[in-house]
């Protein structure tokens, strides 16, 4: 069995595959360019999808197994995968501790004040009259309830904090006191100090916050999106935030990456940006790898209880 890697993994990391897996014979590249060379002979791809083409698919015909070693799978050429019958898994999940940590540090920023504070420090302003506020006790709405809304709910409670959460069918989940119908979300929103996407990209999430969901909000109210960026609408959030509909947002993600030096989220005194970097964590490739490792066994005892195994025709 051969395993192509594009994906640029830590030196201990690859050290520990080839010695767990001796009967498995590991090619390790830094890119797809590099290994396209070696795709005809790969049973099990490991990529983070984003250069993978349905070109490439067709050149790897003895592919039976792609891990993805992201959530995303936006640029994947899923029609062509499916064509091919190719399993699909990811790393769903590896993300949930560093984003339910960006989401806590972000909301904590904007309570205390922290732009503002640097402002001041790098023009040495000493102003005691600054507003501060809290995050305890008030009440966070998530959309999507999977691993990262969950995780973000559960330390969200730590703080006392009230969890309400929005799915496609109202099913509960963990550490939410409260679970919403998607069809019943503009209900929910007025209710929430801090509203967080965290939704994936697929046709049904397009443009999902739009004018509506932002007219529903708290006018004191901070939207962070940490979920794609092209779940929102942009010109209708920019219009809400030029109109002061929310009092903030804290966008990860966005339409087009990176940021235009140009676009108006730059320049807007009540809008935080971040480059995408909410997953970002030293954990991110050992997690990523424990699934990997986990499904390869299973890969090879053909149990067919494999982890994250991804629907090609929902993209998920």
């Amino acid at each position: 069995m051969k395993v192509i890697s594009s994906g640029k993994l830590r030196t201990a990391i690859k050290e520990h595959l080839i010695k767990t897996y001796p009967d498995i014979t590991f090619q390790f590249l830094s890119s797809m360019k590099e290994a396209e060379t070696y795709l005809p002979e790969a049973e099990i791809l490991l990529t983070y999808g984003e250069d993978l083409t349905q070109a490439l698919i067709q050149k790897a015909s003895q592919l039976k197994w792609i891990m993805v070693l992201s959530a995303g799978l936006e640029r994947m050429p899923l029609e062509a995968i499916k064509e091919r019958n190719i399993l699909i898994t990811n790393a769903r999940g590896i993300h949930s501790i560093p984003m339910a940590e960006y989401t806590i540090s972000v909301m904590l920023q904007e309570a205390r004040n922290t732009k503002q504070m640097i402002l001041n420090e790098s023009a040495k302003v000493w102003d005691k009259k600054l507003p501060m506020q809290e995050i305890t006790g008030k009440t966070i709405g998530i959309i999507g309830t999977g691993a990262i809304g969950s995780e973000i709910a559960r330390v969200a409670r730590a703080f006392r904090m009230k969890t309400l959460g929005v799915n496609r069918s109202g099913h509960k989940a963990e550490h939410f006191n409260a679970i919403y119908e998607n069809k019943d979300i503009l209900s929910m929103l007025p209710l929430c100090d801090y509203v967080v996407g965290v939704l994936p990209s697929t046709k049904e999430t397009k443009n999902y916050f739009k004018k509506e969901h932002f007219e529903a909000m708290k006018e004191s109210s901070v939207f962070i999106n940490i979920g794609r960026g092209d779940t929102v609408d942009e010109e209708d959030l920019i219009d809400a935030l030029r109109q002061n509909r929310l009092k903030h947002a804290v966008l990860d993600v966005f339409k087009n990456e990176p940021l235009a030096p140009s676009h108006p989220f730059w320049e807007m005194e009540n809008v935080t940006v971040t480059p995408h970097h909410s997953a970002i964590s030293s954990g991110y490739q050992p997690r990523a790898i424990e699934i990997f490792e986990y499904n390869l066994k299973e890969f090879q005892s053909d149990s067919g209880e494999m982890k994250n195994v991804i629907d090609p025709d929902r993209g998920y």
